[in-house]
C-alpha cells in the first residue's frame, strides 16, 4: 500500500466549513453591494437590492446542494470501500484458520 500522510482528524471538516461558508458569503456580498450601487444609480431603492439578495439566496441554495451531493457520493464510496476491504479480511481470515485444521 502507499504511504500517504495522515491528514489531521479536523481537516475535512474545516474544508467543508471552509466551502459552504463561501457558497453562503460570496453570493450575498456581492448581492449586498451590487444591489445598493445599482439602486443608488438607478433611484430604484430597494428594488436591485431585494432581487439580488434573493438570486443570491438561489445561487447559494443551489452551491449548498452541488457540495452536499458531492459529500454524499464521497462518502458513499469510502463506505462501499471500507466493507469491500472488510469483507476480504473476513474471508482471508476465515481461509487462513481452516487451513490450520
Amino acid at each position: 500500500m502507499e504511504n500517504e500522510p495522515q491528514k489531521p482528524w479536523w481537516q475535512p471538516g474545516l474544508v467543508v466549513f471552509a466551502e459552504i461558508t463561501g457558497w453562503i458569503a460570496v453570493p450575498i456580498l456581492i448581492a449586498l453591494f451590487l444591489g445598493k450601487y445599482l439602486d443608488e444609480k438607478y433611484g430604484t431603492d430597494p428594488w436591485y437590492y431585494l432581487g439580488l439578495t434573493a438570486a443570491a439566496f438561489i445561487i447559494s441554495s443551489i452551491g449548498i446542494g452541488i457540495i452536499a451531493a458531492k459529500y454524499i457520493k464521497q462518502i458513499e464510496k469510502e463506505s462501499k470501500k471500507n466493507k469491500d476491504n472488510k469483507n476480504l479480511n473476513e474471508r482471508g481470515s476465515n481461509t487462513r484458520g481452516n487451513n490450520g485444521q
